[in-house]
């Protein structure tokens, strides 16, 4: 047995040089990439080839590496837990393959006018209590334009909740100048305006805007200083070149966003993308890993389709990096997990609720000490 044993070993044992290139065949690039993420932090010039080389490095290996980028960029604990209400529903003039919310399609979803104050304001009370210190608001609008009133309200809706000590975002399709320096001014920490997909596939999913209609608000709210919150869905048809060409056009923007979401689609009946077959986790986690690596300080959200996936499958993705949710048992019209779930899971994986940030976006229109005691209460 003993003699067995010693040929077994020096059967392994390589000369130097086959044992170095036997090492180099085993380091990923998503290894090489990461530690230089690490060693250099964050840069702008990605090529597509190299994070299509991250993509598709080996899953375990994709996974490891992108916890070791995410351990030293964050607190790996912390994930910010966001809220996002459907303030004005329904009869979208676009025509976004997935989307429930255009007229286009019959889904069964009724237009609806812009919520009063008083139920966007319990809303945003009880997202609060209940643990979320981010609160988004989407209106189901192609753009603000010639909606001055309805504008106006959300300046005020924007104001009230930042007064209550919550992070503020809004989702109101495209923008001009004038009106990110208006939310900015208000208060707003976030404007959301999703890519969707790559440059090359996006004409496949929306023809009621452009792609560079879409960079151009993207452009409007990083120049109007809110951060920028913007990602895509996967599961829409595309191949794994326009999830990377996503993230590299994320990953070349003149700053990274603040807060990246993956989504995954969740398929409507009477949508042309009723019939998409569902996502599977390992897709997530490629996605959620990648997005990691390359732009090692935002926030990567783990967002629409989270509902599908089993807590030891959303572990996996905390794991490679994501540390934003959504939480409440909507995302506009769809479903998604609730807050009872949510808590059993942040306390089964030891999850810690992060708190609201506010250091980058203190309008001047808050007392900084009114600013300092709402973010104490909620911690």
């Amino acid at each position: 047995m003993m003699w067995i044993t010693r040929s077994i070993r020096r059967s392994l044992m390589l000369p130097h040089s086959h044992a170095a290139s036997y090492s180099t065949a085993l380091t990923s690039v998503a290894a090489v990439e990461a530690e230089r993420s690490i060693r250099e932090g964050p840069r702008n010039d990605w090529s597509r080839p190299e994070i299509k080389s991250i993509y598709d490095s080996p899953v375990l290996d994709l996974l490891f590496h992108a916890a070791q980028v995410h351990r030293h960029a964050h607190n790996f604990r912390e994930v910010q837990q966001c809220t996002l209400l459907s303030i004005k529903t329904g009869g979208c003039s676009e025509d976004c393959s997935y989307c429930p919310q255009s007229s286009r399609y019959n889904t069964g979803l009724k237009a609806q006018k812009l919520m009063n104050s008083d139920a966007v304001l319990e809303a945003a009370k009880k997202a609060k209590e209940a643990g979320s210190t981010r609160f988004c608001m989407g209106a189901a609008w192609r753009d603000t334009i010639g909606r001055k009133t309805n504008f106006n309200q959300i300046l005020e809706y924007v104001k009230e909740i930042r007064g209550m000590g919550m992070e503020v975002c809004c989702t109101l399709g495209m923008l001009e100048k004038q009106q990110a320096l208006e939310l900015k001014k208000a208060g707003l920490t976030a404007y959301n305006h999703n890519l969707d997909t790559s440059r090359e596939y996006y004409p496949n999913i929306i023809t009621t805007r452009t792609y560079d209609e879409r960079l151009q608000t993207l452009e409007h709210v990083r120049e109007a200083g809110i951060n920028v919150c913007s990602g895509g869905i996967i599961g829409l048809g595309e191949a794994e070149e326009d999830r990377v060409g996503l993230l590299h056009t994320l990953a070349t923007l003149p700053t990274h966003p603040e807060s990246v979401p993956i989504n995954a689609l969740l398929a409507v009946k009477g949508t042309p993308l009723e019939d998409q077959k569902p996502v599977e986790i390992w897709e997530m986690i490629r996605m959620i890993a990648t997005a990691r690596i390359i732009m090692p300080k935002a926030m990567v959200r783990l967002s629409a389709g989270r509902v599908r996936f089993s807590i030891p499958e959303q572990a996996l993705c905390f794991l490679a990096g994501a540390n934003s949710i959504f939480t409440g048992e909507k995302l506009l019209t769809t479903p998604n997990n609730d807050y009872d779930a949510d808590q059993y899971m942040f306390k089964l994986l030891g999850l810690i609720p992060k708190a609201p940030d506010f250091s980058q976006n203190s309008g001047k229109d808050f007392e900084s000490e009114n600013i300092e005691v709402a973010a104490s209460s909620s911690g």
